[in-house]
Parts: structure tokens; sequence; C-alpha cells
């Protein structure tokens, strides 16, 4: 799993856990603002602590990114934009012929 999902997994935790306890302790409408942003903040910086120490770095190093695999990939798709531009080119000029589409002289009427 990610480490981006385990920050939004626990700021939600700390987000609803800082709203039950400042229903249950606090009075005053700053004082539950308060106390649910520092225990949301709380949690925020406890999983990046815990992701520091405990998620391995050589994860993300593991991956291999095979090149030639991608150059075919592109080199496909390159070939087939370039078929349906041929394509595409071929039937506008068809229509283009078949005076389906003729351009039309305008002449300016001189007074």
């Amino acid at each position: 799993m990610r480490s981006e999902n385990y920050v939004a997994f626990f700021i939600i935790c700390g987000f609803f856990i800082g709203i039950i306890f400042s229903m249950v302790k606090i009075d005053t409408a700053s004082g539950f603002l308060f106390s649910t942003l520092a225990i949301t903040l709380f949690f925020y910086l406890f999983i990046h602590i815990v992701l520091i120490f405990f998620l391995s770095a050589k994860e993300a190093e593991d991956k291999y990114f095979d090149k030639h695999e991608y150059e075919t990939s592109v080199n496909s798709q390159i070939a087939e934009i370039k078929k349906r531009e041929e394509l595409i080119t071929a039937i506008l000029k068809s229509i283009y012929e078949n005076d389906g589409y003729k351009k039309k002289e305008i002449r300016v009427d001189e007074q």
C-alpha cells in the first residue's frame, strides 16, 4: 500500500477522534476548533514519523523501467496515429473532389 493512503487514513481518523474528544471535553467554540485541529495535526505528524522509520525506501528503487517495451508501445501508437491521419486526409480529398464542398467565390460589388 502506498504511503499516501496511510497518511490520508490517519488524518481522517485524527479528525474524527478530535471531534469526538472536543464534543466530550470542550465547552467553547474556539476550544472545540483548536482541540480538533491540534489532534488532527498530531495524527498527521505521527503518521509521517511512523512512515519515516518503518517504510522501506528500497520499494521505490526496485521498480524496473523497461525502455524497450516503452519505445515499442510509443512507436506503435505513433504509427496508428499516422494511419488515421492519412485516412482522414483521403476522406477529405474525396469529399472535396466530389464537389460536395466547392469553394465559393465572394465578389465585392463596387459602387
